[in-house]
């Protein structure tokens, strides 16, 4: 196996370019790569398009913030598409004023059209959203007596993701519920930066626990 380079979490944010689509895996935080998402708030990046589970953890009151949060009100993001923003009022604030494009997407529809792209599909078949706004602009097909909308996959240009261990060669094990998005936007992008606990050497990662081949991850990042 070829040994992945081992980069700072600088020269990872920097990857990051204007216009780029960018996965962060991650739920409320947990899972996120939490270095590299401090790397771009000190030299950030504008209009990029956000994919992620959500815009995590921003509280006004204590100045909490949790992953991909403090970006945010850095303008850092053009675009975000996420299954929800409750946690975070200044991408609300930003929504409502016309400064930030939000685009809402259903927890489950998420996750499958990320799926979608990084296993080569055209696409997946939902009803959920059928008679809804969620249908506006999509196509929707009839199978049997049962409507469903067909919701497109989500290809990314680079994902910045967050794993327990990895060894050199870039095979990567989660810990426990952080695994959320992370192994879906592994596979979905062009290039993948793996932000990782602990590396160890080749051969020293049980094979049965890689959860994340290394054939899917390009850099490595220690946390």
């Amino acid at each position: 196996m070829v040994e992945k380079p081992i980069i700072e979490a600088e020269e990872a944010a920097a990857l990051a370019k204007g216009g780029m689509v960018v996965h962060v895996g991650g739920f409320l935080g947990c899972g996120s790569p939490n270095a590299i998402l401090g790397a771009m708030a000190k030299a950030p990046s504008r209009g990029l398009t956000l994919v992620c589970n959500d815009t995590a953890v921003l509280d006004p009151k204590t100045g909490r913030t949790t992953g991909v949060a403090p970006l945010v009100p850095l303008g850092v993001f053009s675009k975000v598409i996420v299954s929800h923003i409750g946690t975070n009022p200044e991408t609300q604030r930003l929504m409502n004023s016309g400064e930030l494009e939000v685009q809402l997407v259903p927890q489950g529809t998420l996750a499958e059209r990320i799926r979608a792209a990084g296993c080569g599909l055209g696409g997946i078949l939902t009803p959920t959203g059928v008679g809804t706004e969620v249908e506006e602009g999509k196509r929707v097909i009839v199978v049997g007596d049962r409507a469903y909308l067909l919701e497109l996959p989500l290809f990314g240009d680079i994902a910045f993701i967050k794993a327990k261990r990895a060894d050199r060669a870039g095979n990567l094990v989660y810990a426990k519920t952080a695994r959320n998005f992370n192994p879906l936007m592994a596979m979905a992008c062009a290039m993948v930066v793996a932000e990782v606990e602990e590396i160890v050497e080749i051969g020293e990662l049980d094979p049965e626990a890689v959860q994340t081949p290394s054939i899917f991850v390009h850099r490595l990042v220690r946390a």
